[in-house]
């Protein structure tokens, strides 16, 4: 997708399609680095994706963005949200909102081999 076209795309809309990308991320490496049954893989997933997780996880990726990956993960931070998780804070909500937000841009401008290098960053927060 051209720039101008993917500027028009709703951030909430950006947010909505990361949120999937980083999904399919969590379960591809559970799938790929454990030998756990379904349910046990299910329990994993939800501790990687949740608004908790993922704002602790934004917090160590902000330093490894580039100035155009903060603007993007700003706009969908600040962007308008009429609810939030019960299970977390609104700031959480908002910063996952931001990371969701930033994995899709990624996705729709073609940048897999970013998503897989910031994807590492995060699975290296949870392995050492």
């Amino acid at each position: 997708m051209d720039d101008k076209a993917l500027h028009s795309v709703p951030t909430l809309n950006l947010a909505f399609i990361g949120d999937g990308v980083y999904d399919l991320l969590v379960r591809e490496y559970l799938v790929t680095h454990s030998a756990a049954h379904v349910g046990e893989l299910n329990k994993m997933k939800v501790e990687l994706v949740n608004c908790k997780s993922q704002a602790a996880f934004m917090k160590r990726l902000l330093e490894h963005l580039t100035e155009e990956e903060v603007e993007v993960y700003k706009r969908g931070r600040n962007a308008k949200v009429n609810s939030a998780s019960k299970h977390s804070t609104l700031s959480d909500y908002h910063a996952a909102t931001g990371m969701e937000a930033l994995f899709g841009w990624l996705h729709l401008k073609g940048r897999q081999e970013r998503i897989n290098e910031l994807f590492t960053l995060i699975i290296n927060t949870i392995t050492d």
